[in-house]
C-alpha cells in the first residue's frame, strides 16, 4: 500500500503542475483535456480556474501523505483528514460517474478526442482515485 500512496501523491502532484504549465500558456496535452462537441469547447475554463484546479489538487495529494503517512491517533485534526478522504472520495467517483453528457462512465458524446482519453485514462483515473481515497479514509 505505501507504493500505492506515493503513486497517488505524485501523480496528483504532476496533474497539478499539469494545471499550471495549462494556465501560464502551455499547450502540451491541452486540447485532448477539455470536452467538444462537433469540434467545439464545451467549457472554457480560464487561467484562474486552471490554476485553482492545480491547487485543488496539490491539496488532494497532501491529504492523501496525511491520511496514509502521518499518525493521526492523537491528532486534533484526525476528523477532519477523514472526513476530507471520504469526501474526495465521492468527488472522484462522481467524476468518474460524470455529468451523463460529455464526461464519465455514461457520456454521450463518444466521438470526441476527448472522449477517447475520457474512456480510456480519465474515468479510469477517477474511479480508482475515489477507491484509494476511500481505503485511505476507512483504514485510519
Amino acid at each position: 500500500m505505501s507504493i500505492l500512496a506515493i503513486l497517488v501523491i505524485v501523480v496528483l502532484c504532476l496533474i497539478g503542475l499539469l494545471h499550471f504549465y495549462w494556465a501560464f500558456g502551455g499547450k502540451f496535452a491541452a486540447e485532448q483535456a477539455i470536452p467538444t462537441e462537433n469540434g467545439q469547447r464545451l467549457i472554457n475554463p480560464g487561467k484562474i480556474a486552471t490554476v485553482m484546479v492545480g491547487i485543488a489538487l496539490f491539496c488532494f495529494a497532501f491529504v492523501a501523505y496525511i491520511l496514509y503517512f502521518y499518525d493521526l491517533s492523537s491528532s486534533h485534526y484526525r476528523n477532519y483528514f477523514i472526513i476530507s478522504g471520504w469526501i474526495l472520495s465521492v468527488i472522484f467517483t462522481l467524476r468518474g460517474i460524470g455529468e451523463f453528457n460529455a464526461v464519465g462512465l455514461f457520456k454521450k458524446i463518444k466521438s470526441s478526442e476527448f472522449a477517447y482519453y475520457d474512456t480510456h485514462f480519465y474515468t479510469p483515473f477517477a474511479l480508482s482515485m475515489g477507491l484509494i481515497f476511500a481505503t485511505l479514509a476507512y483504514r485510519v
